[in-house]
């Protein structure tokens, strides 16, 4: 099953579910099922409970607000991750404050959805990874998706939070397949951790989101393969609020945080910070960050994969960092 796949089924199941549960978004009707056909299907089984909107992402997120402070379930798309700024307010000063702002906790059950990242030549406006824009938010927790976590269980842990969550989903990875990984690095689970890794004694551990763990991977192999340097690659679920604890029995030695967002402010500071003040004696040095460019982002193929953080990028990372 392909990722894409996997998350349309993940929606199907939960409008199956939970009676109380919508979704709303520009173009989410059937036939066309949104522009990467995630809501492909549900308008035609659950009418009345998919809504399609115009286009305004301010409008959409506050509706989808609205009907969780009421009691329901609200999954919001937008249709390219850039265009959650133009939601900002109604997520971080109405959503974000509704789950506490009342006397006591309120819980909303509210899911954005991203699709975010570059890699398809769609230039500056629609490619960016808007993660780090959302960090430090009270209220507010970030999730990404992955192929080595079910969707299905994803948005059930984003649900029980109780509070609003965002669900960026690396466009590239609608069309890979759930679980495709190298054999040479067999991936494991330790509850929403997802671990990759050739033995138990890495040289360098490599911590990713879902969207960059396939470019980790490839590094990995390079690496492996070219110098005998062995890589621990861990993919958490949840970006933030961070779990952490359940990172710290996998890190030692040199880490390397890699993401797509460009530097400054960013997911992998925050990973960075907390692992400084947790294991700095178990490290060589400090955390090293990995990032795209400090660049918008180009159509034309060739020059985007300048810009973008990726294979290689990661691979002079982990040589440096080893070297250094």
């Amino acid at each position: 099953m392909r990722v894409a796949e996997n998350l349309n089924e993940a929606l199907h199941g939960l409008l199956d579910d939970d009676p109380t549960a919508y979704v709303i978004g520009e173009d989410v009707l059937d036939p066309y099922g949104g522009a990467f056909k995630i809501t492909k299907g549900l308008s035609v089984r659950f009418p009345g409970r998919v809504i399609g909107t115009p286009i305004s992402e301010g409008a959409l997120t506050g509706v989808a607000a609205g009907l969780a402070l009421t009691g329901n379930t609200a999954v919001a798309e937008i249709m390219f991750g850039d265009f959650v700024a133009l939601a900002f307010d109604q997520i971080c000063n109405f959503a974000s404050k509704s789950v506490s702002m009342y006397g006591s906790r309120l819980p909303l059950r509210m899911i954005v959805r991203c699709p975010s990242g570059g890699g398809r030549g769609y230039g500056p406006t629609h490619s960016q990874s808007m993660q780090k824009h959302f960090i430090g938010m009270p209220g507010l927790s970030l999730y990404e998706m992955s192929p080595f976590h079910d969707n299905r269980e994803v948005l059930a842990s984003m649900l029980e939070r109780g509070e609003p969550c965002l669900f960026f989903e690396d466009k590239i990875l609608y069309t890979r397949q759930m679980g495709q990984t190298d054999p040479m690095f067999p991936v494991r689970r330790d509850g929403e951790l997802a671990i990759a890794e050739a033995d138990d004694r890495p040289d360098c551990v490599i911590i990713a989101p879902g969207g960059m763990a396939h470019r980790a991977l490839a590094a990995m192999r390079t690496l492996l393969l070219e110098d005998e340097i062995s890589c621990r690659l861990l993919v958490p679920s949840r970006l933030y609020p961070l779990d952490v604890e359940a990172l710290l029995p996998y890190v030692n030695g040199v880490v390397i945080v890699a993401e797509e967002s460009t530097a400054g402010g960013t997911w992998g500071s925050e990973v960075a910070h907390l692992l400084h003040g947790r294991v700095w004696d178990r490290l060589r040095g400090p955390v090293r960050l990995v990032h795209s460019r400090d660049s918008v982002i180009p159509t034309a193929a060739h020059l985007e994969s300048e810009v973008l953080a990726g294979e290689s990028t990661i691979h002079h990372a982990v040589r440096e960092a080893l070297r250094g």
